[in-house]
């Protein structure tokens, strides 16, 4: 047996055997009808060969038939053998031997039908009493007409006659194994009608980004998940207001570290100018550098806290081909630093409607970090292109890539990889991801090995475009009065 076929049947056993609800229920539903049934027969035990002796309308056919042939005992004895025939199809189903009686006429024994035992009744009227005979027990019953006539009838014993009977002709369990296959299919069908509400509210949350706490929209009367949404729905009321303080503590402790951070910076850089030890303004230079960093990490700390924030900037239409324009002349100085070369290939008259911060941002760490982790002398391409009812946005590198176990991780906050040797906060991409959650956008790394000379990285982002005006669909509305080409290229 081949490897997919023995992973095919695993699979199976899995979902066979993995915990459900549904089936859970459907176990529940069938176990309940096997005991409503088994009470049904041990009612059916208990009552054994009443029915018969308790039916009256029995006892006055038989005295009728011998009271209108008493002067033909021929006859008598032929209409009262068909009658304990048909008493037998009727009853003899729940006892074993058939059911018997025996019929009394003016002191004698008019009528004993076959199987009846072979004594002279002489018990009570009107009520059952037991009764033995070579061994076997019996519940008989008598009953006497007007005329003087009177009829016996006798059953075996009931209870343990009866309950062997029943599992002997499979009374039992044949019903239940021919009728349960057919409850199965409408049993599923009801518990999986009753569970809609709860699908419907898994699927609400499936739907939500990791970004939307506000309270699920279900509004059913069902008790038992309305508990349950409420639990929800409080859980997030909590986490939602932990998270806008944490928020809250971070913007303001940033922005309250950017004066003094900024104040430190230039009195170390006036030490610096004034120091005429080569030692100190090593150690000056240190300091500024450490300064710098900070002052970065406060930065990206307050870009991330605004493009968390929903809301806090307006949400225009932006023209991504201009922007990248201007990003990439504004980081074209750290690219001169390291000896890189920007080129970008923009398609015009893409648009996004999101918040023109935030794009810069998504940007400006996508474009650092091909720069900062690329080859000192290396080169960044940008691409802008559509792909349906997207925009695309290519940045590739010539870096050493990041390994495909940690593309996911990366996107944490302050995580970085733990081989990488470049100073960094670890939050650029972080800062990406939350700008991508709010725009509804995709972002995915992939390798570029035989597309770019000395490897690198490619990340490639999808942004929504905005719904065309009446414009034409490619047309997008800037205020910027002058127009770049979309081909430029930046050291």
């Amino acid at each position: 047996m081949s490897a997919s076929v023995l992973q095919g049947l695993r699979t199976v056993i899995a979902a066979v055997f993995r915990p459900s609800l549904v089936r859970r229920l459907l176990v529940a539903q069938m176990l309940l009808l096997t005991l409503l049934w088994s009470i049904g027969f041990g009612y059916l035990v208990i009552q054994g060969a009443k029915p018969l002796l308790q039916s009256h309308r029995i006892y006055d056919t038989l005295n009728a038939i011998a009271d209108e042939l008493i002067d033909d005992p021929a006859r008598r004895n032929r209409v009262l053998t068909r009658a304990h025939e048909a008493i037998v199809d009727e009853f003899d189903e729940l006892n074993d031997p058939k059911p018997s009686f025996i019929i009394e006429q003016r002191g004698q024994i008019a009528y004993r039908s076959p199987e009846a035992p072979g004594v002279v009744p002489s018990g009570p009227l009107n009520e059952e009493y037991p009764l033995r005979v070579d061994g076997v027990s019996y519940l008989a019953k008598t009953v006497m007409a007007p005329t003087g006539t009177r009829t016996t009838i006798f059953a075996r014993n009931h209870e343990m006659n009866v309950f062997i009977t029943i599992f002997s002709k499979s009374f039992y369990l044949l019903p239940l194994f021919i009728s349960l296959p057919f409850l199965l299919l409408p049993a599923w069908l009801s518990i999986r009608l009753a569970m809609r509400p709860w699908t419907g509210v898994a699927r609400e949350m499936t739907a939500r980004g990791p970004q939307d706490l506000s309270p699920l929209a279900y509004r059913g009367g069902h008790r038992e998940l309305a508990v349950m949404v409420d639990a929800i729905n409080g859980w997030m009321r909590r986490v939602r207001d932990s998270s806008e303080r944490e928020r809250s503590f971070v913007a303001d402790a940033a922005h309250e570290l950017r004066t003094p951070l900024a104040a430190m910076l230039v009195n170390v850089e006036a030490l610096k100018a004034d120091a005429r030890d080569e030692r100190e303004r090593q150690l000056m230079a240190g300091v500024m550098s450490s300064g710098h960093r900070a002052t970065r990490m406060v930065n990206q700390l307050l870009r991330l806290m605004r493009s968390e924030a929903h809301g806090s900037d307006p949400v225009e239409r932006v023209e991504l081909d201009r922007l990248l324009q201007d990003r990439l002349a504004v980081l074209s100085p750290l690219a001169s630093a390291r000896s890189v070369e920007l080129e970008l290939t923009a398609e015009p008259g893409l648009c996004v409607a999101a918040q023109l911060t935030s794009l810069e941002s998504l940007v400006d760490n996508l474009v650092e970090n091909a720069v900062k982790y690329g080859p000192v002398g290396g080169t960044v391409r940008v691409m802008l292109k559509r792909a349906g009812g997207e925009a695309v946005l290519l940045v590739t590198d010539q870096g050493p890539g990041i390994p495909p176990s940690l593309r996911e991780r990366v996107f944490d906050r302050f995580f970085r990889d733990p081989a990488q040797r470049e100073p960094g906060s670890g939050l650029g991409l972080s800062i990406v991801k939350a700008v991508l959650d709010q725009l509804g956008g995709r972002i995915e790394m992939r390798d570029c090995l035989g597309e770019n000379e000395g490897g690198g990285l490619e990340v490639a982002v999808r942004l929504p475009l905005a719904e065309a005006r009446s414009r034409a669909p490619d047309a997008c509305p800037s205020d910027r009065s002058s127009a770049m080409p979309p081909d430029t290229s930046a050291r």
